[in-house]
C-alpha cells in the first residue's frame, strides 16, 4: 500500500473515533439533561400535543364550515370554552358535593377493605395511609396516672401559651399555608403554560413545522419533512380517537352508574373518562375506583358495577379503539403496557400519562428508516436479478 494511502486511512480512523466519541458524549449529555429535566420537557410535550389536538378539531371544523385558520381556531375555542363554562355552570355545585361524599367514601371503603384482609390473616400495612402514629398511641402501654393537678399548676395551665409556643405554632400555620399556596400556584401555573402553548402552536402550526426543519440539514431535510408530517398526522388522528373514546367511557359510566344506582355517578363517569386518556392502566385505575365507590351501596351494586367496568373496558378495548384507532396507531398492548411501565417507573406520573403519544413518535420515525432500508433492499435485488 502506498504511504500516502496509509496517510489517508488513518485520517479517516481517526475522524471516525472522533466522530463517535463525540456523538457518544453528546447522547449522554442529552440523556442526563432529559433526566434532570423530565418534568419541564414533558410539560412542553403536553403543550404541544395540545396544540395538535387543537389543529386537529380546527381542521375537522374547516372541513364543514371553511374559512381561515384564525377564525376556525378561534370558533373552536370559544366551542369548547362555552362546553367547559355550561358544565361548571349546571353541575359545579354538583361535582363539588359527588368529589366530597366520593372522598369520603373511598376513604371508608379502604379502611373496610384493610378489616376485612386482617380478619383473614393478611398483612395490610402497605394499606397504611398516616395512621401509624394513631396506631402506636393505641397500642402504646398504659403508663401510671399522673399526680393530681395542684393549685398551681392548674394557675400555670390556664395561663396564655408561651412566646415560644405561640411561635412555634404560628411557624407551623404559615408553613402549611405555604405549601398549599405553592402548590396550587403550581399546579395552576402548570396549567396556563400548558394552554399557551397549545394556543400558540395551533394558531402558527406551519411556522413552528417550517422551524424544525430550517434546523435540519439541506441533504436530510426532504427526510425530516416526510417524518413530522407522518408524526404530525398521526397524532391528529390518534387525538380525535382519543377524545371521541374518553366521551364515549365517560358518558357509559356516568349513565350506567347511575341506573344501578351508585352515588357520585356523574363525578365517577367525568374520571372515568378523563383516566381513558392512559390506556390499560387508565382503565383499570377507573375500575378499582368505580368498585370501592360501589360498595357503600351494597354487594350487589358493587358486583353491578365491575360488570359495567368490564362491559366498558371491552368496549373501548374490542370496538371504539379497533374501530377509530385502526390507521392511526398499529402497537401490540404488551408492548404499549411494557412501555408505560418504563416511563412511568423512570418518570412518574407524566411518563405515565404521555407514554403512548411518545411511543407513536417513535413507531412513525422506526416505520419510516424500515421502508429505506426496505427500498434499498428491493434497489439491491432488483440490481442484482439485472
Amino acid at each position: 500500500m502506498a504511504p500516502e494511502n496509509k496517510v489517508e486511512n488513518r485520517g479517516d480512523l481517526a475522524w471516525s473515533i472522533a466522530v463517535g466519541g463525540i456523538s457518544t458524549v453528546a447522547f449522554a449529555i442529552f440523556v442526563l439533561f432529559a433526566w434532570y429535566f423530565s418534568a419541564t420537557l414533558f410539560l412542553i410535550f403536553a403543550g404541544v400535543l395540545l396544540g395538535v389536538g387543537l389543529n386537529a378539531l380546527t381542521e375537522l371544523f374547516g372541513r364543514l364550515v371553511g374559512g381561515p385558520h384564525a377564525l376556525r381556531l378561534v370558533a373552536v375555542c370559544l366551542l369548547l370554552a362555552t362546553l367547559l363554562s355550561g358544565v361548571v355552570f349546571l353541575g359545579g355545585a354538583t361535582i363539588a358535593e359527588q368529589t366530597k361524599v366520593l372522598s369520603t367514601t373511598l376513604k371508608s371503603q379502604v379502611g373496610n377493605v384493610k378489616s376485612f384482609l386482617e380478619r383473614h390473616g393478611v398483612d395490610t400495612s402497605y394499606l397504611d395511609f398516616g395512621t401509624a402514629t394513631l396506631d402506636a398511641e393505641t397500642d402504646a402501654p398504659t403508663k401510671p396516672a399522673a399526680p393530681a393537678p395542684t393549685t398551681d399548676s392548674l394557675a400555670k395551665t390556664n395561663n396564655l401559651p408561651s412566646a415560644s409556643a405561640f411561635a412555634s405554632s404560628g411557624g407551623a400555620i404559615v408553613s402549611q399555608t405555604l405549601k398549599i399556596i405553592l402548590g396550587a400556584v403550581g399546579a395552576l401555573g402548570n396549567f396556563f403554560i400548558v394552554l399557551f402553548l397549545g394556543l400558540t402552536f395551533a394558531a402558527q402550526p406551519s411556522v413552528y413545522r417550517k422551524g424544525v426543519l430550517h434546523l435540519t440539514p439541506k441533504k436530510y431535510r426532504a427526510d425530516m419533512t416526510e417524518i413530522v408530517d407522518r408524526i404530525s398526522d398521526t397524532l391528529e388522528r390518534w387525538l380525535i380517537a382519543q377524545m371521541i373514546t374518553m366521551v364515549a367511557v365517560g358518558s357509559v359510566t356516568w349513565i350506567g352508574l347511575m341506573l344501578i344506582g351508585v352515588p357520585s355517578a356523574f363525578i365517577l363517569g367525568v374520571q372515568a373518562g378523563l383516566l381513558a386518556f392512559i390506556p390499560t392502566v387508565g382503565a383499570l385505575l377507573a375500575g378499582l375506583i368505580v368498585v370501592l365507590a360501589s360498595l357503600a351501596s351494597g354487594w350487589v351494586a358493587a358486583a353491578s358495577a365491575f360488570v359495567l367496568f368490564l362491559g366498558v373496558h371491552a368496549m373501548e378495548s374490542y370496538v371504539l379503539t379497533p374501530v377509530l384507532q385502526r390507521q392511526a396507531l398499529d402497537i401490540p398492548a404488551a408492548t404499549l403496557f411494557a412501555f408505560q411501565i418504563m416511563l412511568g417507573v423512570v418518570f412518574g406520573v407524566w411518563g405515565l400519562a404521555l407514554a403512548l403519544p411518545v411511543l407513536a413518535i417513535v413507531k412513525v420515525v422506526i416505520d419510516f428508516l424500515r421502508g429505506d432500508e426496505d427500498e434499498a433492499e428491493d434497489a439491491s435485488t432488483v440490481a442484482k436479478a439485472a
